[in-house]
């Protein structure tokens, strides 16, 4: 018995049964497509399970993450349909021996099917790529998803020529000719993926953001950490837990702060400034002196330095009798210079970058004292701790020398400033009464 004697079976059934020709010749197609559905179906499962059992007991086999990823990415899933459509193409024919008219669009919309399963192949071997490479250290930091979406981009692209091309019964090269005069349109079309793949191009050649790194853009209130990149846009974190996305096109067009030399370098800079008190500011007195060299950071220094300033004093023949005659040492430069100690004896200071406490320019809200220097622990949190930790040390210790932190009045001030005054006043009229009498 031949395959066409087979493909007729159940007509020569129908007509045992007595059903008309016509109407066996339709059921006969409509029994052939329901055993066609069945054994595909059966072939594919058969074809799917001994596949992904293979792959599965590979997987257990080899060290490589490779094969595990493959089969998460669904690619023997796709594959065992791709497959199941060459049976497909061989049995449709059969299945269609009274309509041989139909036989070529049926092969042409297998085809479609198959240049989509096609794609879908490729799309999971793709992604598995993509998940591998970022499982490599030397690849975790780097734009993959902008290579891989440009690469889907490019296969769709092709795929959707060729269903063109099947569809309408043209040549590829004609079609691309008509794109071709279309040009300004598609253009137009895909300016922002065009944009974003160059800008994608030029941040990873450039090496401007990587995944991982801490950016700042105030344009788009983005303040955090980069968790992806892809043709179109970069994904950042926000240490709010929100998220900020940045078209890629604007970290090549505008500015922005990337915190990777930060992170990469010894230490995290502090820069911060206290204001002191122009009127608080004088020369040591005698007395103010012998109280500071109890103080063990500036011992030394105090008795140094002092030595130096009497020597050139009495060489010059300065008379001491006047403060302001010769050279002294200020409250201010001594605790400029307990500051310096301070900074340079801390555990959490890098001592191989710069230390510095430095006097700004004045202004009206008194004298600017700046320390400059930078943190071991890069941490934001610990950070602030380590500022914190500093400058309560710093404020604690300026009333020893004498100092005092300007502060814009506030209405208790002014209130005590009136009560002093009305105290000042009775005092006055009490002493003139007393006079009087």
């Amino acid at each position: 018995m031949n395959t066409v004697e087979i493909t007729h079976s159940f007509y020569r059934l129908f007509k045992d049964w007595g059903w008309q020709d016509d109407l066996a010749i339709y059921g006969n197609l409509i029994a052939n497509f329901v055993i066609l559905i069945l054994v595909v179906y059966i072939v594919d499962f058969i074809l799917r399970t001994s596949l992904s059992e293979f792959l599965k007991r590979l997987t257990e086999k080899t060290k490589t993450e490779f094969d595990d990823l493959l089969f998460k990415n669904k690619a023997i899933y796709h594959f065992s349909h791709l497959l199941t459509l060459y049976l497909v193409r061989w049995l449709t024919p059969l299945a269609l021996v009274d309509f041989k008219d139909y036989s070529d669009d049926a092969e042409v919309f297998i085809d479609l099917i198959t240049i989509i399963i096609i794609i879908m192949v490729i799309r999971s071997i793709i992604r598995t790529c993509s998940d591998y490479l970022k499982t490599l250290e030397s690849f975790k930091d780097k734009p993959i998803d902008s290579y891989i979406q440009v690469f889907m981009i490019f296969t769709w692209f092709c795929g959707f020529l060729i269903i063109f091309s099947l569809l309408t019964g043209k040549d590829i090269w004609s079609f691309l000719t008509a794109l071709g005069a279309l040009s300004a349109v598609i253009l137009l079309i895909f300016k922002d993926t065009i944009l974003g793949f160059v800008a994608s191009i030029q941040v990873s050649v450039n090496d401007m953001v990587r995944i991982g790194d801490w950016i700042t853009m105030e344009k788009y209130a983005a303040d955090g950490d980069v968790y992806e990149i892809n043709l179109a846009s970069v994904k950042v974190r926000n240490f709010d837990n929100t998220i900020t996305t940045i078209p890629t096109y604007y970290l090549i067009s505008d500015s922005f702060k990337n915190w990777r030399g930060m992170s990469a370098s010894g230490g995290r800079r502090i820069k911060r400034a206290i204001l002191i008190k122009s009127s608080s500011i004088h020369f040591l007195t005698d007395s103010e002196f012998e109280k500071l060299k109890q103080v063990q950071l500036i011992k030394d220094y105090l008795n140094s330095r002092q030595a130096e300033i009497d020597t050139y004093n009495t060489t010059n023949e300065i008379d001491k009798s006047t403060l302001l005659n010769g050279r002294n040492q200020t409250n201010f430069g001594v605790f400029r210079k307990y500051i310096d100690a301070y900074l340079n004896q801390h555990s959490a200071i890098n001592k191989d970058m710069m230390i510095m406490t430095r006097q700004l320019e004045p202004t009206s809200q008194g004298i600017p004292l700046e320390i400059y220097a930078f943190s071991k622990d890069k941490v934001w949190k610990n950070y602030e701790h380590i500022i914190a930790d500093i400058f309560d040390h710093v404020l604690a210790a300026i009333p020893y020398f004498n100092l005092e932190i300007f502060e814009i009045p506030s209405g208790e001030n002014f209130n005590v400033s009136l009560m002093n005054k009305e105290m000042d006043l009775n005092d006055k009229e009490n002493t003139s009464s007393e006079a009087e009498n």
